[in-house]
């Protein structure tokens, strides 16, 4: 039977290809050494993976029970991709994907040569040889600079070995994988400072992993991505200091902007045409990619003010990423490693108030925005920024299980402990926190931590968005909802009512602490008026406030 691609191939090989590189990212990091050796290449094509995979899941659940369409599920990982885009290399494959899809999206949509509707909607071998050909092409009109004996070059042989395969997709990825193979295995020899430190590219080996991914995918084989195990000087090179992107030989190793500076960008063609030229004037290793009014811009610079002052008068920029290339990181001497800490505490926290309560009891914290659930490679990297042997995680939100259970697990593999709790609210969290120990046995520590955030009910107030049925009834678009473990319990009409109302369910089944954490808007009255209530309906029972700050919930109550 032929092989196509359809969407839930996509989804497949998106799952697939962050299975990879979540594999490879070691090994990637390890032998970054172009443009700048800062050991973060297979990091970032992990967190860009990521966020398209997630995009495309996103698809699927917002049609369930049907399918997405072929040309959704394309868009979806293309938009994922761009705007959770990182680094030099992150944001090139962005656009490589970006440029597939325009390809196969065009082909799904009625009237191409794809079946559009449901599980039908699939594009063939020829289709895929066109979308491999427009994404390669693609990425080099995104980069200022182009450099052979780089993830261009891949991008490039991977297209030109799947031109004219004349088999099905399955056929056809799989003449990519080998060409961009061979490609990778060549890339020493195109580019002098890859050779001087006796690796592959290292964008160019994370794209073959994503291609050996999708020919996966499609053929369901297993496919062991090509090593740089055969390049055994990496590792001991990798943090050599190189020059930009700018130039064909990289330059000597003293030198080279401070800055990383990105983030995504909301402006037209025009705008963006004139952006490209005063940032390649700034700086360079200048990656603009992305199209229909929204953007992400890539550049190294040393004046970063100026790199997003152009942003802004070129249009909206937002999630401003700025990355000192300074004494701390691989880009300078290595410095001497800092013991670790025997043990630390990780948690997502909404708001900022609560992240400072966190902090002041010794965690370290994620923040948790609003429609901006954090990524499992932020907890990786705050698990590494807590630079502890053992870890206790605690995610404060039941639909980040699944991510944290990811980090725990990447995290184990770089040699640290993680306990992970699965905390549904941050005063979940903060019973935990308040029974923590960092003195006792490591077992110890978790059980009483987990014990006390499991006696904890946790309750919160929301505004509800629209009309829908719930299990206290139907709501109106504006209505207060007052949620139980995370069921809408009350169905109210102003904050103090049914805060009062979530409290007595609440506590009738007992208690002896009341916890309650307000959001920004909600007036210190609101705090007194139910301290009251609890004083004078539930004698035992004890009440302490905290101030959530901005991104908080409207209104969080635990009691435990």
């Amino acid at each position: 039977m032929p092989q196509n691609l359809d969407a839930v191939a996509v989804r497949a090989w998106c799952r697939l290809a962050l299975d990879a590189l979540g594999r490879a990212r070691e090994e990637i990091d390890s032998i970054n050494v172009y443009p700048v050796a800062d050991g973060d290449t297979g990091t970032n094509l992990y967190l860009t993976v990521e966020s398209a995979s997630q995009a495309v899941d996103a698809a699927f659940t917002g049609h369930e029970p049907a399918l997405p369409s072929l040309a959704e599920t394309v868009r979806a990982m293309a938009h994922g991709a761009l705007i959770g885009a990182r680094g030099n290399s992150g944001t090139i494959l962005s656009q490589l994907l970006r440029g597939m899809a325009q390809v196969i999206g065009a082909e799904g949509e009625p009237g191409g040569d794809g079946e559009p509707g449901g599980e039908t909607d699939h594009v063939d071998g020829r289709v895929l040889e066109r979308a491999l050909r427009q994404a390669a092409e693609s990425a080099y009109q995104a980069v200022a600079h182009p450099v052979e004996g780089t993830v261009l070059t891949v991008a490039t042989a991977a297209a030109d070995a799947a031109t004219g395969t004349g088999g099905d997709c399955g056929a056809v990825a799989r003449a990519a994988y080998e060409g961009a193979c061979a490609a990778l295995d060549a890339t020493p020899g195109q580019l002098a400072v890859l050779g001087r430190a006796g690796v592959v590219d290292a964008g160019g080996r994370g794209l073959v992993a994503v291609l050996g991914a999708l020919t996966g995918a499609l053929s369901g084989e297993t496919v062991v991505s090509k090593s740089a195990a055969a390049h055994p000087k990496g590792a001991g090179h990798a943090h050599a200091r190189v020059g930009a992107v700018e130039c064909e030989d990289a330059p000597g190793e003293e030198g080279g902007p401070a800055f990383e500076v990105i983030y995504l960008l909301e402006a037209d063609d025009a705008a963006v045409t004139r952006l490209r030229a005063r940032l390649d004037r700034l700086g360079d290793s200048l990656v603009v990619v992305g199209g229909d009014g929204l953007w992400n811009v890539h550049v190294h610079v040393d004046d970063a003010g100026a790199a997003v002052e152009a942003g802004v008068e070129a249009g909206r920029p937002h999630r401003i990423r700025i990355t000192h290339f300074g004494a701390d990181d691989a880009h300078t001497t290595v410095q001497p490693p800092r013991e670790r800490a025997q043990r630390a505490i990780v948690a997502v926290v909404p708001g900022e108030g609560l992240a400072g309560l966190y902090a002041e009891a010794g965690a370290t914290t994620v923040p948790a925005r609003v429609g901006e659930p954090p990524a499992s490679g932020e907890l990786v990297d705050a698990i590494r920024r807590a630079h502890a042997r053992e870890v206790v995680l605690l995610p404060n939100d039941a639909e980040l299980r699944h991510t944290a259970a990811a980090a725990a697990e990447q995290a184990r593999t770089e040699g640290v402990r993680v306990a992970l709790i699965p905390t549904r609210s941050a005063v979940q969290g903060i019973a935990a926190l308040a029974v923590h120990e960092p003195d006792r046995r490591f077992d110890e520590d978790v059980v009483a931590m987990t014990s006390a955030a499991g006696a904890t009910r946790y309750g919160e107030l929301a505004v509800a968005e629209r009309q829908s049925w719930t299990m206290a009834g139907i709501c109106q678009a504006g209505d207060m909802l007052g949620l139980i473990d995370g069921d809408v319990a009350v169905i109210g009409s102003e904050v103090a009512r049914t805060a009062v109302s979530v409290l007595d369910r609440m506590l009738s089944a007992g208690g002896e602490m009341v916890t309650l954490v307000l959001g920004e808007s909600v007036p210190d009255s609101v705090a007194e008026h139910l301290e009251k209530h609890v004083r004078e309906a539930y004698l035992a029972v004890d009440t302490v406030v905290y101030r959530g700050g901005r991104q908080s919930a409207l209104l969080l109550i635990g009691v435990e």
